[in-house]
């Protein structure tokens, strides 16, 4: 039986039956080749010499080195953006003074360009890590914030009079029904930090340009080496896979009581 034929047991071709994911990342491959085949220019080679290339640069040490650099730039300036935009967010969601103090700051800070700050971290901070997670803490901890105050504000009333009507206690009711009641939209918010985190990292330390695949990114472009260049890109979106990826499972053991057919599964 071949790959078109119909299945006895489901009705459908088996063709597709097969993930989407890996056909679209085949297909994404395939068009890569052929338009780098058929283009010829230098800055967009074809995958196979990008390949080749991320190869080299991984038996000669240079990508492993930067990759854990990069990879503890984004942990430091993750954790910090998280802890300080979920404290931010829920005291901005439950208190309308707290709310009316920082949230022309916290919606000035979110719209406006992360990367013209990084200027100021180099001066007051030097160039060295310090800079670098500073620039990941500006672009990932506002989006926490704004998403963890809406998460709050949007828990049911009902909820929070029924915890008052049994006694509960302003903790309790934070803890134990404005908290689990938020946490989806939370996780939410906290997936759109980490992908601004990976955005930060990177383009924190192409600008700082003292560590990390950034780094390797901005020597390689003054050489107008576009194999390199696509090279890290491609780890880049790796570590960016790889990140979403943790955090959805995260999510999917923090917010397990959700259905399936809230999460958009089947």
């Amino acid at each position: 039986m071949n790959a078109l034929t119909v299945s006895r047991s489901g009705g459908q071709p088996s063709w597709r039956r097969l993930p989407d994911a890996p056909l679209s990342l085949a297909a994404g491959a395939v068009a890569w080749e052929l338009v780098g085949h058929l283009a010829g220019v230098p800055f967009f080679p074809p995958l196979s010499t990008v390949l080749v290339r991320l190869a080299e640069m991984a038996s000669g040490g240079l990508i492993f080195s930067s990759l854990g650099d990069s990879l503890v730039n984004l942990a430091l300036g993750f954790a910090i953006s998280l802890v300080a935009g979920l404290v931010t967010g829920v005291a901005m969601g439950r208190y309308r003074k707290v709310e009316a103090a920082l949230g022309v700051y916290v919606y000035s800070l979110l719209t406006a360009p992360s990367l013209v700050f990084a200027p100021i971290f180099f001066s007051v901070l030097g160039a060295g890590r310090g800079s670098i997670v500073a620039v990941v803490v500006m672009y990932a901890m506002f989006v926490i914030i704004i998403n963890t105050a809406s998460a709050i504000q949007s828990v049911p009333a009902h909820l929070v009079e029924m915890a008052r009507s049994y006694g509960a206690s302003e903790r309790q009711v934070l803890l134990r029904v404005m908290l689990p009641a938020a946490a989806p939209m939370i996780m939410a918010g906290v997936r759109l930090g980490v992908g601004r985190a990976v955005t930060g990292m990177i383009n924190g330390e192409m600008f700082i340009a003292v560590v990390g695949l950034g780094h390797i990114v901005t020597e390689a472009s003054g050489r107008f080496d576009g194999a390199s260049v696509l090279a890290v890109l491609l780890i880049i979106i790796a570590v960016a896979l790889g990140a979403v990826a943790l955090v959805q499972a995260v999510d999917r053991r923090v917010t397990g009581w959700v259905p399936k057919t809230s999460r958009g599964e089947q």
